[in-house]
């Protein structure tokens, strides 16, 4: 038995870092195939923004899906293939198709890419051995780091050496990889119910008022989706940081770096001490150490500049860890799916919405932006006193005895 479980363990971690790092590849790949085959930069991000947008509309409808399927694994592998399968159509649409049919083709795709995030998180706790979960939960966030890390630099590696079209098909197959690790994923355990009778939108009601019932879940999903907002705003920010700051718009991606090297190695002394905190203290303490970091960045000087960067990856990578060990713990194996695609979804829509906003108020103030994504960080941190302690497990009985699966689901 151990053995097995180291098995599936090792492919789990495998096909994560690979559809990730592909993931975290494919839209500055997007990018840059865009510009170089349409020569125009509005429709290059008009192409990242269809593939992300649409994840917050595909992520809760894939959540359950999966949560109905005895093989979840197997529907899994189906949803990456056809994302890798979507990234190269786009490609082979851009300059022969209607522009609007490519953004229509990108936005279809996008559907599916809450698969890569929490679709594969969800399915964790079966790959573990009983009492692991702490520490590979610490480690699957690492894969975050990594492909946010290794992602962007590979493709801009890959575009300056064989283009920007091969770096699109280098993310595609980097996300099929992924394949072989998804489509050998335990089965759901047999005492779980497989497909109910329960009509689609049923599931996905239950699911939603499992998150605003559990009190930890709700806040823990409202600070971190209050995080990728402030996220989204110093994103915005980037290109003028690096050119007012560091001396040009191009050094800007080094604080991306910065925070991604940041959130790896906070993970890292995580992963080793992983019961240290409560997830609970480490979500708001960690959307304050952002709002400081933003606050920070706002000075102009350089060297506050890289320290705040530090600081946002500082918070970042634990608060990551501690969201999903709360969704872990929180969410009633038989909706399991959906909570963590659905989350998935709110904090993509967050960090779009984030980086929406910003574009305007940076063209008014640099500084003046980076306060207020330093506010909005802040928010985050003191909405959690603002929510009741947590409840009792009736809230989720409740939510049992709708759905109509008969088992004790308060856990």
């Amino acid at each position: 038995m151990k053995s097995r479980y180291s098995t599936s363990t090792a492919s789990y971690f495998a096909g994560a870092v690979a559809a990730r790092t592909g993931d975290e590849m494919s839209g500055p790949a997007l990018m840059l195939a865009g510009f170089a085959l349409s020569g125009s930069t509005i429709e290059a991000s008009s192409l990242l923004a269809s593939i992300t947008i649409s994840a917050a509309v595909g992520g809760p409808v894939l959540g359950t899906l999966l949560d109905r399927a005895r093989r979840p694994g197997r529907l899994l592998a189906a949803a990456i293939v056809t994302y890798g399968v979507g990234l190269a159509v786009i490609l082979m649409g851009l300059g022969r198709l209607p522009f609007e049919v490519t953004l229509v083709i990108a936005a279809l795709t996008g559907l599916l890419g809450p698969a890569l995030s929490g679709g594969w998180t969800a399915q964790l706790p079966r790959v573990v051995p009983d009492g692991s979960l702490a520490r590979a939960n610490v480690l699957d966030t690492m894969t975050f780091s990594v492909a946010s890390l290794a992602g962007p630099a590979l493709a801009g590696a890959v575009a300056q050496m064989l283009g920007a079209p091969a770096s699109v098909m280098t993310s595609a197959i980097l996300i099929v990889l992924a394949l072989p690790a998804a489509w050998t994923l335990p089965r759901r355990p047999s005492e779980a119910p497989g497909p109910r009778p329960t009509s689609l939108i049923s599931d996905l009601g239950a699911g939603i008022r499992v998150i605003v019932a559990r009190s930890s879940l709700a806040r823990a999903t409202f600070i971190s989706v209050n995080s990728c907002v402030a996220q989204g705003m110093l994103m915005a920010c980037v290109p003028l940081l690096g050119e007012r700051v560091l001396g040009g718009a191009g050094r800007g991606t080094l604080l991306l770096s910065c925070v991604a090297v940041a959130a790896l190695a906070a993970s890292a002394v995580l992963a080793r001490f992983p019961r240290s905190v409560t997830p609970d203290t480490i979500i708001w303490a960690s959307a304050l150490v952002q709002a400081g970091a933003l606050a920070l960045a706002a000075s102009g000087r350089p060297v506050a500049l890289i320290v705040a960067a530090l600081m946002v990856g500082t918070g970042e990578g634990p608060q990551l860890a501690a969201l999903f060990a709360i969704r872990h713990r929180e969410s009633p194996e038989h909706l399991r799916g959906q909570i963590f695609t659905t989350g998935a979804s709110l904090k993509i829509s967050g960090f779009a919405l984030g980086a929406a906003a910003a574009g305007p108020a940076v063209t008014w103030s640099l500084p003046g932006t980076l306060m207020i994504a330093s506010s909005v960080a802040l928010l985050g941190a003191l909405a959690f006193f603002a929510f009741p302690g947590p409840g009792p497990g009736s809230a989720l009985a409740s939510v049992k005895a709708e759905v109509g699966t008969g088992r004790d689901v308060s856990r």
